[in-house]
């Protein structure tokens, strides 16, 4: 069909789809030769009314009207949005420069651990996790899989979360172990007694020496985790510090950062050895990952995997009853601690004061 002088209908077309039937909308296009042709428009073409309507109609239906049309933002400057963030930041580090309990490790049972300080809203916790997303291995089950079991009794810390389970007899089984983690961050977050401070590394120990009690933990010597990761490659940065009066360290099984608190207190001389986690045994494993969660030198509790990798326990594979356990247990470790260190300095006030009369 001959369109004009030098255009003709080109074989390309748009094909509306609508019910029923196909509709074809030929558009023109320059003849191939080498004379410059005018551009063609869609008025050249001269589509039907019926086909515009099609196309009108198909558009609508597939952009229907939803409460969010026309949505708009509220006007906002970047420096203000700038402010908002690193006000609050320097606020949390001004703080918990000093606080209670230092958590290093935020998985199950560093989370666990935390959420029951949460609890107790008059004690000051810094939980710090050098990954920027808190839940370590917890957010999947073993091997990847999603499903997460939890042998009894410790289901009961899933009832007082109320997440549902599957009831296998001795174990039960969440549907994701995301679902776990995730409910129990949500706890943990929305504690105003809690500060997470993520991407955030501990590069070492605050140890002080006490003539009476002799070494003890006081602290944690902080840095952004990336740099901890290129100290190497990059000229040495030197780091932060926070102090505590009692460090729960639950930084897992060995790996890059892991079980880190315990290697360091074998380099420092203040345990004898760290001979790393025996072979998986699940019967035996949760049972003395729990029985020996505890104060392990004045000032630092041990949880979690890095029971094991000090103490030698099995490694209990693919269940969690022993995390969350150990995990509530250290809280309660950590207000023992805090419990005995103020009868301590109440006794050392009422021995100054004897002194001075």
């Amino acid at each position: 069909m001959q369109i004009g002088s030098n255009v003709f209908v080109a074989p390309r077309v748009h094909q509306l789809a609508r019910a029923g039937r196909t509709t074809t909308v030929c558009l023109a296009q320059p003849k191939p030769n080498n004379t410059p042709a005018p551009k063609a428009t869609r008025g050249d073409a001269q589509v039907p009314s019926a086909y515009k309507d099609d196309a009108l109609r198909l558009e609508a239906q597939m952009a229907p009207s939803t409460p969010y049309d026309n949505y708009e933002f509220a006007p906002i400057r970047e420096s203000q949005i700038s402010r908002a963030m690193t006000s609050r930041y320097f606020a949390d580090l001004d703080e918990y420069a000093e606080c209670d309990v230092i958590i290093v490790g935020a998985g199950s049972a560093g989370l666990s651990c935390a959420y029951e300080l949460s609890k107790h809203p008059e004690i000051k916790v810094a939980l710090i996790e050098q990954g920027v997303a808190p839940g370590g291995g917890a957010w999947l089950g073993g091997q990847l899989f999603s499903a997460m079991c939890v042998r009894k009794p410790a289901h009961e810390m899933l009832d007082e979360l109320n997440i549902a389970y599957d009831d296998e007899g001795d174990f039960v089984v969440v549907k994701h172990a995301s679902l776990f983690t995730s409910t129990l961050l949500s706890k943990v977050l929305a504690a105003p007694n809690i500060k997470l401070f993520n991407a955030t590394a501990v590069e070492d120990l605050v140890v002080r020496d006490d003539p009476v009690k002799g070494k003890y933990v006081g602290g944690a010597v902080t840095n952004w985790t990336l740099v901890s990761l290129n100290h190497d490659t990059q000229m040495c940065m030197d780091p932060n510090v926070l102090e505590s009066k009692v460090m729960v360290s639950s930084t897992g099984h060995d790996g890059p950062m892991g079980a880190s608190g315990v290697k360091r207190l074998q380099r420092l001389g203040m345990i004898p050895q760290v001979p790393g986690m025996s072979a998986l045994d699940m019967n035996a494993a949760e049972d003395l990952v729990v029985a020996n969660t505890r104060e392990l030198v004045p000032g630092m509790v041990v949880c979690g995997m890095e029971v094991a990798e000090y103490s030698g326990a099995p490694r209990m594979g693919p269940t969690f009853g022993a995390m969350f356990v150990s995990g509530l247990k250290a809280a309660h470790c950590a207000m023992a601690s805090l419990e005995r260190q103020k009868g301590e300095a109440i006794a050392k006030a009422n021995e100054a004061f004897a002194v001075s009369q």
